[in-house]
């Protein structure tokens, strides 16, 4: 996947403390919020697939690969292209994930999970390297216990101000019986877009322990608005 030059930024880390050529928090939210429109306003929604993989104690495994269809509006719809393993994953687990992630995807709804100072407070803690690209790390803490918001630090690219990396844990647990989770969720970039390449969890529910998820997405395919269908605009991730 090409990418564009790392932009060189004219300041640098000081001991216990950034430079005061750092931008505050507000504005790279300000940026990222301005250039995300940007990008929204030109992507006329996409295909891609997801490997998803999860793993509990005692060797309990499952896996489900996923064709994921992504509305010009947001709204996300999923087809199930095979699914093998531990059928309480199978047939619950993975279900309500995918649910889940359609609710949450509802254009009434969307706003309320998106990263956005109506929903979160923000403070810049430094700058980071994520895959050779230079970033802004923020802490985020969210306005409301909303069980689609998180608490924990985005990374922003400098150059393009797109969110790269999430993590945290959920803004309120999602149930009794999750005791903790704690999740990354990490972006990339494809063709003019910024899409999420992969997803880690690790959420220690009571009574069963420890359970490791992670997904894997790939073939994005955007939308040609010019012709109403997929282009071969990016390639395989």
């Amino acid at each position: 996947m090409n990418g564009p030059l790392i932009l060189v930024l004219p300041f640098l880390m000081a001991e216990g403390g950034l430079t005061p050529d750092v931008p505050t928090a507000d504005e790279v939210i300000s940026r990222m919020i301005a250039h995300d429109g940007e990008r929204q306003a030109a992507l006329r929604g996409y295909t891609a697939y997801r490997y998803v993989l999860e793993n509990r104690k005692h060797h309990k495994q499952a896996e489900m690969l996923v064709r994921m269809t992504c509305r010009e509006d947001g709204s996300k719809q999923f087809e199930v292209v095979s699914e093998n393993g531990w059928g309480g994953a199978t047939k619950h687990v993975f279900p309500r994930l995918l649910e889940a992630e359609i609710a949450a995807a509802r254009p009434d709804l969307r706003e309320r999970s998106r990263i956005t100072p109506e929903n979160y407070t923000f403070e810049i803690t430094g700058t980071g390297d994520v895959r050779g690209r230079l970033a802004y790390v923020i802490s985020i803490e969210p306005k409301t216990s909303n069980k689609y918001l998180a608490r924990g630090r985005i990374w922003v690219d400098a150059d393009e101000y797109a969110i790269v990396r999430v993590e945290g844990q959920p803004a309120k647990n999602p149930s009794f019986w999750f005791k903790s989770v704690h999740f990354v969720h990490d972006y990339n970039k494809s063709g003019p877009f910024w899409f999420p390449v992969a997803d880690r969890s690790v959420t220690d529910v009571r009574i069963f322990g420890t359970t490791e998820m992670s997904i894997e997405y790939f073939d994005y395919v955007p939308n040609d608005p010019t012709r109403g269908q997929v282009s071969d605009l990016t390639a395989k991730q």
